[in-house]
């Protein structure tokens, strides 16, 4: 991969991990607010717990992109992004386009996906 794409993808990636850091931020203290309501009965306890476990599953979705974002941008400083880490094939670039922290092409994820792979 060239160069100019590569600094193209860089940017993409360091752009969403700055969003992803500011989510997972946000979530954390929407979280730690929950908690802080002073809750009266049974009703706003409810709904405080589910604000609470929504907020957690939505912050573990974001960590968990955010370890591929931040894999991805370590695999350019290495050298080898943009490389299927089951095959070593080449990673077509729509799907780069489209999932700049991919790991795999597309031909490893199905299979993955099928649990033919792991």
């Amino acid at each position: 991969m060239d160069k100019k794409r590569l600094d193209q993808f860089k940017k993409k990636l360091q752009q969403k991990q700055s969003d992803l850091l500011r989510a997972v931020s946000r979530n954390e203290q929407d979280g730690r607010s929950a908690d802080e309501d002073a809750t009266q009965d049974i009703a706003d306890k409810a709904i405080n717990s589910y604000t609470k476990e929504f907020l957690f599953h939505q912050s573990n979705s974001e960590r968990s992109l955010l370890q591929m974002v931040d894999e991805a941008l370590l695999r350019i400083r290495e050298g080898s992004y943009g490389l299927c880490l089951t095959c070593g094939t080449e990673v077509n670039s729509k799907r780069l386009e489209a999932v700049p922290w991919t790991r795999h092409c597309i031909e490893c994820q199905e299979k993955i996906e099928q649990g033919v792979l792991s």
